[in-house]
């Protein structure tokens, strides 16, 4: 059974039509990468599928007892507050040390456990935010956009993790991203997103369509 199926999902905010009949479906273990212009709809996706957002037609389906992990865009943490990434990653509640080695181990930063938040660079952040969402051991990750701001390397980097995660964890990704380049060689399917759904399939069929 799909983890996620999305089938013929509108959204509308108020008069504007962010989504329409949009269907997709999420397998266990597969990379998804959703791609499009700003505004195509992206974000409103992934929160009509966390339930943040309901859809003016169709329906989101589930898989029994599924768990979601969630790395957004940003987090905007106050510099000036005192905090370590170990005491971040208890703010989720009944976090064991064993849990915080763990995830920050899967993101690949596993020295960062008592760093200041404030001092994170903008990769090191981002590789903290997706510990964060490791703690549950999700069977699905969904990313959203979560390399933006970060260069090239920093990206490529992050997403050669993200494979590491789901080779590791046997968990599912769909993520959001505009970084083509990336995407094409990190995704086991990619969707084209404009309102609605423009073409999908393996990257290699997705670059050659118009």
């Amino acid at each position: 059974m799909s983890l996620v199926q999305v089938e013929g999902l509108s959204v509308r905010y108020g008069a504007r039509t962010a989504l329409s009949r949009v269907s997709l479906r999420v397998e266990p273990s597969e990379i998804v990468t959703i791609v499009g212009p700003n505004g195509s709809g992206k974000t409103s996706l992934l929160r009509a599928i966390i339930g943040a957002i309901k859809p003016f037609q169709g329906r989101v389906v589930q898989a029994g007892s599924l768990k979601i992990g969630y790395v957004p865009q940003k987090l905007h943490i106050d510099e000036t507050l005192p905090i370590t990434v170990s005491r971040f990653l208890k703010l989720s509640g009944g976090v064991t040390a064993a849990d915080i080695d763990y995830t920050l181990t899967q993101a690949g930063v596993p020295e960062l456990e008592k760093a200041q938040l404030s001092q994170l660079s903008g990769g090191q952040f981002q590789r903290v935010l997706l510990a964060r969402a490791l703690i549950a051991k999700p069977d699905l990750l969904l990313l959203d956009e979560a390399t933006q701001g970060l260069d090239q390397r920093g990206s490529a980097s992050f997403y050669q993790q993200i494979e590491t995660v789901r080779q590791n964890t046997g968990c599912a990704v769909l993520m959001i991203s505009h970084e083509l380049h990336v995407v094409m060689s990190a995704s086991d399917r990619v969707i084209c997103l404009n309102g609605h759904v423009c073409c999908e399939g393996t990257p290699a069929v997705v670059a050659s369509a118009p």
